[in-house]
């Protein structure tokens, strides 16, 4: 309580609690259907798990589905049983890229974010070259993270992706127009990457090499 107590006569906290609520009153639409929608929740975990818009039981089965037995084994029984490509994502470490390798998926994912989570995990970008170096003439290399741009596009390839994976530039696109948003998004992308490999001096994105970074 004392906690609370001196919280609330932090005048910062204070300045920014009444600067929310009036943020809402000036949107009473928007706060009138928030109060009246249905709850959200995690669709794909409803009717298989109780109280799917808990989010102290969704905590506590996903907890449940981390197993600490899993090794590289594993991804050759899953690649054996699944029969097609198979696509490894949160990849960091070269060594790791080279048992990926091995194990038979047909595609690893560069990234930092995903199943786990580090404050200090190294970005994907400064994963990439090395892991891309190790192992990209036997297994296709892609980098997921950060990409924003056209221009980070590029550079993703230039280091030695052969594709990238965008997230929240289409979702930002969707949250603002809705599926014209999402086209939107897309055809900015490719906008700035035409004209990024334009002012690099290539043609086509199998010539970016390290060499156009000093540009861009």
């Amino acid at each position: 309580m004392a906690i609370q107590r001196e919280e609330a006569k932090n005048p910062i906290q204070v300045i920014e609690r009444m600067m929310k609520l009036l943020d809402i009153l000036r949107k009473p639409g928007w706060a009138l259907n928030v109060m009246t929608s249905k709850r959200r929740s995690f669709g794909n975990l409803e009717g298989r798990i109780a109280k799917a818009d808990s989010l102290t039981t969704l905590s506590q089965w996903i907890a449940g589905q981390f197993d600490p037995t899993l090794s590289w084994k594993d991804v050759e029984w899953v690649k054996r049983l699944w029969g097609g490509p198979l696509v490894l994502k949160g990849i960091l470490d070269v060594e790791d890229a080279k048992i990926a390798a091995q194990s038979g998926a047909d595609a690893i994912v560069v990234s930092n974010h995903g199943g786990r989570q580090l404050d200090g995990a190294a970005s994907s970008i400064r994963a990439l070259p090395e892991i891309a170096d190790a192992v990209g003439d036997r297994i296709a290399v892609w980098c997921d993270g950060g990409i924003r741009s056209g221009q980070s596009l590029l550079k993703a390839l230039a280091l030695g992706a052969k594709a990238v994976l965008l997230g929240r530039a289409f979702v930002y696109g969707l949250g603002a127009m809705g599926e014209p948003g999402v086209l939107t998004a897309l055809e900015t992308i490719r906008k700035e990457l035409d004209v990024t490999m334009a002012l690099t001096g290539i043609r086509d994105v199998k010539d970016a090499s390290p060499a156009i970074l000093r540009d861009v």
